[in-house]
C-alpha cells in the first residue's frame, strides 16, 4: 500500500491495523500540511503587526513569537454592539474576483497525488468568527440569552463559508478541506452539547453537506476539549477530528464513534512544546499516545496545533511516531 492507502485504511478502521505512524505522513511538507490558498491569505494570513484591521472590521495582533493571529476585541471596538441587530453592524466582505490562484495551483502541481493528499485550509469557523466580531464574553452570553439572533448570524455566515468552499473546490480540487473551529478550552467545552446542537450543528450540516456533495473529505480542526461533541461530528459527516487533546476522553470517543471518526492527535503539547524539553521526553510522550490509543483503532498521533512553536520538536515527534509506530504495529499485528 502507498501512503494514502495506509492512511485511509486507518480512517476506515480496517482490521487488523495496517499502519501506525505520524498522522500527516501522507501530506505534503508545507505550511500546516495545507496548500495556502488566496482566500485564506486575503481573509486572515495577510495580517502582521501590533494593530491590524481585517476586512470584517476586526482588530488583530500578529507579532513574531505570537502563536497565531490574535483578535484584540473589547467592548469599545467590537463590531457587533447588539446581537439582536447584528445585520446593522456586520458587512460580509465580498470575496475578490481577481484573486491570484497561481501560487496555490503551482504548489499542488508539485504534489504526488498518488501518494499524498491535497488539503486546503479554511480558517475561522462559525464560533470563531462570532467571537471575533464581539467580545468572547458577549458571544457566550448571547448563545444562551439571545439564541435566535445567534442562530440567524451563524446561518448567514455559513452561507458565506459555502461560497468560500465553492471557490476552493472549483479552483484547487482538493481531496480534503481542513476546517477550523475550536469549541472549548484545554479541559472543558465552552457551551453545552444542547446549545451546540441547536445553534451550530444545523449550519455545519449545511456547510459540510456541501463539501460531501462535492466529493471532498472533511478534517475538522478542534485542538481543545470537545469530547461530548464527537458523536455530532460523525452525524455531520466529518471524516477526521484533528487536534484531539489527551485531556479528552479519547477511549470513550473511540467507543461512541465506533470507528467512524479518525482521531488525529493524542499528544500533550503542553508537555513537549517548550524550549527546555528533552528529546527523550518528546519521544516518551509519542510512545505513550500510541500505546494508549492505537489499540482502540481509528487513531493516528499528531501535533494538535499542526506544528510546534519550538520548531525542533516537530521533526522529533514525526520521527518517533513513524519509528515507534512501526515497532508497535509489528508487535500488535
Amino acid at each position: 500500500m502507498n501512503k494514502k492507502e495506509k492512511f485511509l485504511s486507518v480512517m476506515h478502521n480496517e482490521k487488523p491495523i495496517k499502519w501506525m505512524g505520524y498522522g500527516f505522513d501522507p501530506f505534503p511538507k508545507v505550511m500546516f500540511n495545507c496548500i495556502m490558498d488566496p482566500i485564506s491569505i486575503w481573509d486572515i494570513l495577510f495580517m502582521q503587526g501590533e494593530r491590524v484591521q481585517d476586512h470584517w472590521g476586526v482588530w488583530h495582533r500578529y507579532l513574531p513569537g505570537d502563536p497565531g493571529v490574535i483578535p484584540m476585541v473589547n467592548e469599545e471596538n467590537q463590531v457587533i454592539k447588539d446581537i439582536t441587530k447584528w445585520r446593522d453592524y456586520v458587512v460580509f466582505p465580498e470575496i475578490p474576483s481577481d484573486l491570484d490562484w497561481s501560487d496555490a495551483k503551482a504548489a499542488i502541481d508539485q504534489v504526488d497525488r498518488e501518494n499524498e493528499f491535497v488539503m486546503v485550509a479554511s480558517f475561522r469557523g462559525l464560533f470563531e468568527r462570532a467571537h471575533c466580531l464581539m467580545t468572547f464574553e458577549d458571544c457566550l452570553v448571547n448563545m444562551y440569552e439571545e439564541p435566535e439572533a445567534m442562530y440567524d448570524f451563524f446561518g448567514a455566515y455559513a452561507d458565506w463559508k459555502i461560497k468560500v468552499f465553492e471557490q476552493l473546490i472549483d479552483n484547487l480540487h482538493p481531496d480534503i478541506i481542513h476546517s477550523h473551529d475550536d469549541w472549548g478550552s484545554k479541559t472543558a467545552e465552552f457551551f453545552s452539547r444542547s446549545v451546540f446542537q441547536k445553534l451550530l450543528k444545523p449550519h455545519y450540516a449545511k456547510m459540510y453537506g456541501y463539501l460531501k456533495s462535492r466529493g471532498v473529505m472533511i478534517q475538522h480542526h478542534c485542538d481543545c476539549y470537545a469530547t461530548d461533541f464527537a458523536p455530532d461530528l460523525v452525524d455531520l459527516g466529518v471524516d477526521m477530528w484533528q487536534g484531539v487533546l489527551p485531556q479528552n476522553d479519547i477511549k470513550r470517543i473511540q467507543k461512541e464513534t465506533n470507528g467512524k471518526l479518525l482521531l488525529l492527535g493524542g499528544l500533550d503539547q503542553g508537555l513537549i512544546d517548550h524550549a527546555d524539553v528533552t528529546e527523550e521526553a518528546v519521544r516518551a510522550e509519542v510512545r505513550r499516545a500510541i500505546d494508549e490509543y492505537a489499540p482502540g483503532g481509528c487513531f493516528l498521533p499528531c501535533i494538535g496545533s499542526l506544528e510546534c512553536l519550538n520548531a525542533w520538536v516537530t521533526p522529533v515527534v514525526i520521527d518517533e511516531a513513524n519509528r515507534y509506530g512501526a515497532e508497535w504495529l509489528a508487535k500488535n499485528s
